[in-house]
């Protein structure tokens, strides 16, 4: 952990006692009490080389790839890739025993499902893919059974307002 000392500046634990903790600064190994020394964390830094931007701006930055990558979206930007024409529409599922209730679902909260589906078929993917403990063979056997997947879910690339957002 990066701590501040008041007067020796910036440092690194590197063990930690019952009440004292060493600590690696610029001039060399000291050993302080934490509790008495006014040492504090360290101010969150990011050290990127060839790039100098504001730390918020960094974390914003990459918190958003990393989302777009793993096709996690906001509600509202998933409802905008429903088509136009099942905007304020319904789906409705009758039984086949009359008696028994029809269900009615809001065409945008079973697309939203639909598209959250898709988007845990993508992060399974991933996580397939980047297994360490996984053969070449187990990942191409669990790839098969996600490609039956997206080949199942065609159905609903009805619904999709733009083509690359359909299943493949």
């Amino acid at each position: 952990m990066r701590v501040r000392h008041p007067q020796l500046g910036f440092g690194t634990v590197k063990r930690i006692l019952e009440h004292t903790a060493d600590i690696q600064f610029d001039e060399g190994l000291r050993t302080v009490a934490p509790e008495t020394s006014g040492l504090e964390p360290a101010e969150p830094q990011a050290a990127v080389s060839g790039l100098e931007v504001p730390l918020a701006q960094f974390i914003d930055h990459a918190v958003r790839a990393a989302v777009k990558e793993l096709g996690l979206e906001k509600p509202d930007s998933i409802i905008e890739k429903l088509g136009v024409r099942w905007h304020n529409g319904r789906l409705v599922m009758h039984p086949a025993d009359s008696a028994l209730q029809a269900k009615e679902v809001p065409m945008e909260t079973f697309f939203h499902k639909i598209v959250m589906m898709r988007n845990n078929l993508r992060v399974l993917e991933q996580k397939i893919n980047g297994h360490a403990q996984l053969t070449d063979g187990e990942k191409v056997e669990l790839q098969q059974y996600i490609s039956r997947c997206y080949g199942s879910m065609t159905t609903f690339n009805i619904l999709f307002k733009d083509k690359e957002d359909q299943f493949g």
